[in-house]
């Protein structure tokens, strides 16, 4: 009688998960594993079922916001959060919101295997010609994207931090000024979100430094990495910081207090080998702590597992050109759930999509000459993803960030 009350209990969640929503349920899948072709989902184990079995949702909804499930029998109190295991922000179960797992945020597997974006993007921050005004931007380069689609922006030649929030014409300074002091920049190139201390962490490559920044605090900012000329950043489920070091040719990992660090891929010159990098600028870490490095000078992008002594390129690598085989001078990089590389081939003024077997990437957006018609791009950098699958990139000579929905 027991266990057949427990499986009524397991039919009953489920059915009320898919009755308040469109969802996708995960089986036999392990905690944050893939479970959708959208990047940004991963599988949420539930309170109350076997191990196993859990909802498909958003993978980074901001932990200040999840409240503890109630102890006594990992309820939630409102009708529209349901039980998760979520150990990046608690050990304990917390009330997930269900809407973050609607099959319009995470669609199954199945129905997109090739996932294709609108050909023609849209401003979404900037794109009024340069300066310093808050509704311009005067050379963008990195970009980070929260579960509210706010955009976080390093405005390179305005010196300063941008927040954008949805839909707004304008911008919100989180900090400026040409300078060395704790709460300026100086040519900032990256910005990422660090959810476990909720803050910003930012490359401020003009001061040489890399700065935490705690914008909803009153504690502003700690300088986390002294006398490195950083460009890309990266961290890890583990709260280790990757930071690449555009002279050297080298990507360093850090432990928060660590004055050095160590080096987890080149360091030994600037050159084209495989134990080489020759100008890298951004980066990303997946699942398995492997590195994936846009190596700008020999227009490739390489893989360095964890603790090897060689990478390998799994993009371009077959010197600088336009062909589907190459890049040129790449920059932004991220790495889908499916193992899919999205790269910035800047000096194509295009996005590229690569397997790591594959000889040739495809064109995702842009690829249309250099310009600031909607249709084109003009030196791109930095890109990232919404909640959604939507591709933002930016685009970085025209002055402007661009949106570009995903074709579902």
């Amino acid at each position: 009688m027991t266990t057949i009350n427990i499986h009524c209990y397991i039919v009953f969640i489920i059915l009320s998960i898919t009755v308040q929503i469109k969802s996708e349920i995960c089986e036999k899948t392990v905690q944050y594993g893939e479970c959708s072709t959208n990047i940004a989902c991963g599988c949420f184990h539930m309170m109350g079922v076997n191990d196993d079995i859990g909802v498909c949702g958003f993978l980074w909804p901001t932990c200040s916001r999840l409240v503890p499930c109630n102890s006594s029998d990992n309820s939630c109190l409102e009708s529209d959060k349901i039980c998760v295991h979520h150990p990046q922000c608690d050990d304990r179960p917390l009330c997930y919101p269900v809407a973050m797992a609607d099959q319009r945020i995470c669609p199954p597997k199945e129905n997109m295997i090739n996932s294709k974006w609108e050909q023609n993007g849209m401003t979404v921050a900037g794109g009024n010609g340069y300066g310093n005004e808050l509704n311009q931007l005067f050379l963008p380069t990195g970009l980070f994207i929260n579960d509210e689609k706010t955009i976080y922006i390093a405005d390179y030649y305005n010196h300063r931090i941008v927040e954008w929030n949805f839909n707004s014409k304008n911008g919100q300074i989180i900090a400026d000024g040409n300078g060395n002091g704790n709460d300026q920049f100086k040519s900032p190139t990256n910005v990422i979100f660090d959810k476990q201390n909720n803050s910003l962490i930012i490359c401020d490559r003009g001061n040489r430094r890399v700065i935490r920044w705690f914008y909803q605090d009153q504690i502003k900012s700690q300088i986390l990495i002294s006398d490195i000329a950083c460009f890309g950043l990266a961290i890890d489920k583990n709260g280790f910081i990757y930071v690449s070091d555009f002279i050297k040719g080298e990507v360093r990992q850090w432990k928060e207090g660590e004055q050095y660090g160590r080096i987890v891929a080149g360091g030994n010159g600037n050159g084209n080998q495989l134990n080489q990098l020759y100008y890298p600028t951004y980066i990303f870490i997946d699942e398995d702590s492997s590195l994936y490095i846009s190596d700008f000078s020999n227009h490739r992008v390489m893989k360095w597992r964890k603790d090897a002594k060689e990478g390998i390129v799994v993009a371009g690598g077959n010197d600088k050109g336009s062909s589907l085989k190459q890049l040129s001078n790449p920059e932004g990089v991220f790495v889908d759930h499916l193992g899919i590389i999205y790269v910035a081939d800047r000096g194509n003024n295009r996005i590229m999509s690569w397997c790591e077997e594959k000889e040739e990437g495809e064109i995702v957006v842009g690829g249309n000459e250099q310009g600031a018609e909607s249709n084109q791009l003009s030196e791109p950098s930095g890109l990232s993803f919404d909640v959604e699958g939507n591709l933002y990139v930016v685009d970085s000579n025209n002055h402007r960030v661009q949106k570009y929905l995903i074709d579902i």
